[in-house]
């Protein structure tokens, strides 16, 4: 019972960092999952993935009534997203434990790294905004997102996000909104390829049943806070956190089999470089609303003197 009460507070956990950027909660949820459970890696992200449907749903509805969904964009990397998943559900089905793990540790942690200098060191481009997006860069960006989804229990938002917030052509608000909408056609096409592959064998529907009650609770709250948390800061964190977490598995038996010593001092760099990161993030973050907040007062400046110019040349 307490486990499962753990895993309920992981997809809350991991429904309001994806709700807030557009990604990780597959990430987290199977992060979490292979330290707390001895589920095989097929099991693992068959269970979140099951547990996926729920909450990209409620999370899908909760952003299109405050508007952060483009419909069109869902339908055209939902579908070849959904596509590559059962594909990946079907290449991981197919490996062995042995195999699988450090594999999908080895995705995990790529793309816990891809978060943290994402929202490290990168914003926001907004040139190409309201510019269409085409099926010729969408079709194969769901395909290749949906099968890292499937493989890795998670990476759907890793992939889609990030590219969709580069092209400039989508709202940041909006990027999110449609990312965890389509989501949900990914999840049920994952779900329904282990389902055909492993027969629900090993998958644990208590699980499942946990960590959607708690991304249940979280996806409207998410859907609200994506107006108004700094996604350097949560994208910082959260990155951090993936990477601390799947290192174990690398470092371990499973994976390159380090003694005790060297496996504190690969723990120790990690947080340091964390912590670094993190502090990089917020004076970047505080840098940039100082320079909204002078844009915002020449703006304020420049009409007032327009404004001005206006009445002067009307009194004359």
């Amino acid at each position: 019972m307490p486990t499962l009460l753990i895993i309920g507070f992981v997809g809350l956990l991991g429904q309001l960092v994806d709700g807030s950027l557009g990604m990780a909660f597959g990430v987290t949820a199977t992060t979490f999952l292979i330290a707390l459970t001895t589920l095989s890696p097929a099991a693992i992200s068959a269970t979140v993935h099951l547990a996926e449907i729920g909450t990209s749903l409620v999370s899908g509805v909760s952003h299109w009534k405050f508007g952060n969904v483009d419909w069109r964009v869902v339908a055209r990397i939902g579908i070849p997203g959904g596509i590559g998943a059962f594909v990946g559900a079907t290449v991981l089905s197919n490996l062995s434990t042995e195999d699988a793990k450090p594999v999908m540790a080895t995705i995990l942690l790529v793309l816990g790294l891809y978060v943290l200098l994402r929202f490290t060191f990168r914003g926001i481009s907004t040139k190409n905004l309201g510019k269409p997006l085409k099926s010729r860069f969408l079709t194969p960006l769901g395909l290749f997102g949906g099968f890292i989804d499937a493989t890795g229990g998670g990476g759907w938002g890793p992939v889609g996000t990030p590219a969709l917030l580069a092209s400039g052509r989508l709202e940041p608000r909006k990027v999110v909104g449609t990312i965890d909408t389509s989501e949900f056609i990914v999840a049920v096409a994952a779900s329904l390829g282990f389902l055909a592959n492993l027969g629900g064998e090993g998958v644990d529907f208590g699980a499942a049943g946990a960590i959607l009650i708690g991304g249940v609770i979280a996806a409207p709250i998410a859907a609200f806070v994506v107006r108004h948390f700094p996604p350097r800061l949560l994208g910082a964190t959260v990155g951090g956190l993936i990477i601390l977490t799947n290192a174990r598995t690398l470092v371990g038996k499973s994976g390159f089999g380090l003694d005790p010593l060297q496996q504190r001092v690969v723990y120790i760099a990690i947080v340091a470089l964390w912590a670094a990161a993190f502090v990089y993030s917020f004076v970047q973050y505080r840098r940039d609303k100082a320079l909204e907040s002078v844009d915002a007062l020449s703006e304020i400046v420049e009409l007032r003197s327009a404004e001005s110019g206006q009445e002067l040349a009307t009194s004359k």
